[in-house]
């Protein structure tokens, strides 16, 4: 899917109940768009037709759709599908886990919409049933379950606020294996393939950041020529991702404990990657500073 200027853009903001939607409406709405909250598919299309019927300056526009639709819910991929046709769309999928998503319902003692009668979980477990298949069309996938609402909202302006000319938006995100893989990557590499500068004394209390251990890990035979070809490999896939309108990618580059090898080698293979036409990169350190 090629991106067409004289489109209408419209975000969809979907996903479980409880994993954040209100807190993305409100980061959407602050920095510009305009936000319709608890949308019933069928309302989609006219929408967009009101607003392009209007001529108003409402460039971008993004609806919240969800299970409270009930029943409407129902047609949600057919209509995002023929919206999909003459409108810039994009979906974004808000999930979590299920102990979060207690915890959340919990805390401000509301039922689940999908409950009834039964628990907590019940509803849960129904909603995951219900909403699979729009997850695994979603543009966007984004796991909030180690999120606050403060961090939900920077990420989200991170992504939307600035996305100017870049046909891809590409996070770079180093991690530690011991803390478990990152659920809201797109691909993920091993950097333990290249000694640890954790068992060098005079490394060890430093990371990735400092050039002595960058040097050290660049330096480590295979490090190189890694980068170089996932680099290279990873140029069809971006092209390829710019083509169908994905405007966000996660790569993730792990090691031990997320502090020296995937730091250092996630900053390498980001400045590979920016230098790709149309992408522009970040780089995220999930776990630096947690041991």
């Amino acid at each position: 899917m090629t991106t067409d200027p004289d489109k209408q853009e419209m975000l969809i903001v979907t996903g479980m109940s409880g994993a954040g939607r209100s807190t993305v409406a409100n980061a959407l709405e602050d920095l510009g768009w305009y936000v319709v909250d608890n949308l019933p598919p069928q309302m989609l299309r006219p929408l967009v037709e009101l607003v392009e019927r209007a001529r108003t300056n409402l460039p971008k526009i993004a609806a919240v759709v969800d299970i409270r639709g009930r029943d409407f819910f129902g047609d949600f991929q057919e209509i995002v599908q023929a919206l999909r046709s003459g409108t810039q769309v994009r979906v974004i999928f808000l999930e979590a886990r299920d102990d979060v998503l207690v915890r959340r319902f919990e805390s401000v003692r509301r039922p689940h919409p999908l409950q009834g009668e039964g628990t907590l979980l019940d509803g849960i477990a129904a909603e995951r049933v219900r909403m699979g298949p729009v997850r695994e069309s979603s543009d966007l996938v984004i796991d909030t379950s180690d999120l606050n609402v403060h961090q939900l909202a920077t990420t989200i302006t991170e992504r939307f606020s600035a996305e100017g000319a870049a046909g891809v938006h590409v996070t770079v995100m180093s991690f530690g294996f011991k803390y478990g893989l990152p659920t809201d990557v797109d691909l993920v590499a091993d950097a333990r393939f290249l000694p640890n500068p954790f068992w060098i004394p005079e490394l060890r209390g430093h990371t990735g950041q400092d050039p002595d251990v960058r040097d050290f890990v660049l330096e480590q035979q295979g490090a190189l020529e890694f980068l170089d070809h996932y680099a290279a490999a990873l140029a069809p896939v971006v092209a390829g991702y710019q083509r169908e309108n994905k405007r966000h990618a996660t790569i993730a580059i792990g090691c031990t404990g997320g502090k020296h090898r995937s730091v250092a080698m996630a900053r390498e293979l980001a400045s590979r990657i920016e230098k790709l036409p149309g992408v522009a990169v970040r780089i995220k350190d999930r776990d630096l500073g947690r041991e």
